[in-house]
């Protein structure tokens, strides 16, 4: 082992919002800070690389978001998409929370653009980077270089000593050599396992063998493992995850936002076999969009296909691939490969069923389906206008929920109900706490912000 390195107050595992979050607010709180970062300098920052935007609690207008979003309605969203399934404490923590992570975010350099208008309908809701999370992170390290807190990259903690619950030292591997860091606290901010197939086939079986990693390939789960490996308890269902509609056609690893698919609500979703399987237009975008991936993760073969007509096309964001573009919809189903019979025939059930209405995109209008097994209950426009355009789909996992349980001071909880002393949780790692299912737009970056620097801040206090 090499020449080993200071005793630091706080080592943060990992190298995303969550853990930069964490690393200032324990260095800003006087510990001295080391981060541990399993990526290297310029894939740096997890799956923050590739956020957008923070939910945030607020009760006017402020400069980049338009009118109010109460406490409770943001409650009742989270409790509509999580089914029940979140710690209310934890939740209502984060949701209090998220003014004054808005303001200590700007004052740390953090820009913001102006509301959304548009198919996102987040202009009231959440609060867009300027630049996106890249950006974001980027800003948050170049604070910590000046602030004096040491950050390693290529170094993937591959150990723990604990005695007892205590957390003592890691080891970790630093461009390939294993070196002892001693602290005095842990936090534990390196995200979920979603870029570990094999743990990811444990929940899916065969399946995940087509799952797409929308996030980073360095998402493995190691200090997860380890931590439960030490006795600590766990929350969430490994089967749970944040899991999208992606472009089929993506890369296996790190496509990012550009490769998600928001046409769906638009025009209809059908499987392999021609068949639709589900209502696409149940609710607005944001709070559904994060369960298509499961959805089709049920599917045969784990693909499906995103049919829209001229009318609605242009409605949503450029996609990263081109349509498959067509005349007919017999013809379009050759293009997608399925068979042409069927896929006419369920269109043709489909724009029978069409009633009349008055048709928005951006809210949930009176435009719907009679008679149909799902009926769409909302934007159900006749697919009848010419040129038609597919695109194939793919479940594509951001992060996954199963994770460490932890109490409102961030602290990690033991299987025997007690929490340990100096080891702190933040980010993806703990999300579960509060997203049992579902996802709402922004919220992981909100979790992230709000854990971090409370993980930060509390692993300070046990230094002390």
């Amino acid at each position: 082992m090499s020449e080993p390195f200071p005793v630091f107050d706080v080592l943060v595992a990992g190298g995303g919002n969550a853990a930069m979050c964490a690393a200032l607010g324990a260095r800003e709180s006087g510990a001295t800070v080391v981060v541990a970062e399993c990526a290297p300098q310029h894939m740096r920052a997890g799956n923050s690389r590739h956020a957008r935007n923070f939910r945030c609690m607020h009760a006017s207008p402020t400069s980049v978001l338009t009118d109010a979003y109460t406490e409770e309605e943001y409650f009742n969203d989270l409790l509509q998409v999580t089914s029940g399934q979140t710690d209310e404490e934890l939740a209502r923590l984060l949701i209090r929370s998220s003014p004054e992570c808005f303001a200590w975010m700007t004052q740390h350099g953090v820009r913001f653009q102006p509301s959304l208008t548009g198919t996102l309908q987040l202009g009231r809701t959440n609060a867009f980077f300027l630049g996106g999370g890249k950006a974001l992170v980027n800003t948050y390290y170049a604070i910590a270089e000046k602030l004096g807190i040491r950050v390693l990259y290529n170094a993937e903690v591959t150990a723990l000593r604990m005695s007892g619950a205590r957390f003592e030292s890691a080891t970790v591997s630093v461009d390939g050599s294993p070196v002892e860091i001693r602290a005095k606290a842990l936090v534990a901010a390196s995200g979920g396992f979603e870029a570990n197939l094999e743990w990811l086939s444990e929940a899916w079986g065969e399946a995940a063998k087509n799952f797409i990693i929308r996030g980073t390939p360095y998402n493995r789960g190691k200090v997860l493992r380890l931590l439960l490996d030490h006795g600590a308890d766990h929350v969430g269902d490994p089967s749970q995850c944040h899991a999208i509609a992606l472009d089929a056609r993506a890369p296996k690893f790190d496509g990012g936002i550009v490769t998600r698919l928001d046409t769906l609500p638009l025009g209809i979703v059908v499987n392999q076999r021609g068949q639709r399987f589900y209502d696409e237009g149940e609710d607005l975008w944001p709070k559904r969009y994060a369960i298509w991936g499961r959805l089709i993760a049920q599917q045969p073969d784990q693909i499906a296909y995103s049919i829209v007509d001229s009318k609605t096309a242009g409605m949503v964001m450029p996609s990263a691939f081109p349509a498959f573009e067509a005349r007919t919809i017999r013809e379009l189903a050759g293009l997608l490969t399925l068979c042409a019979d069927t896929l006419d025939a369920t269109v043709d059930r489909f724009n029978r069923s069409c009633v009349d209405g008055s048709f928005d995109h951006t809210r949930l209008d009176n435009c719907h389906t009679r008679g149909l097994s799902p009926d769409k209950t909302h934007w159900a426009l006749k697919l009848d206008s010419p040129p038609f355009f597919g695109y194939p789909l793919r479940p594509g996992i951001t992060f996954t929920y199963l994770g460490l349980k932890v109490n409102r001071c961030g602290q990690v909880i033991l299987k025997d109900g007690q929490p340990a002393p100096n080891v702190f949780a933040a980010g993806e790692i703990m999300a579960g706490n509060i997203l049992g299912q579902g996802y709402l737009a922004g919220i992981g970056m909100t979790i992230g912000t709000v854990f971090g620097r409370i993980a930060g801040g509390g692993a300070a206090s046990a230094t002390q």
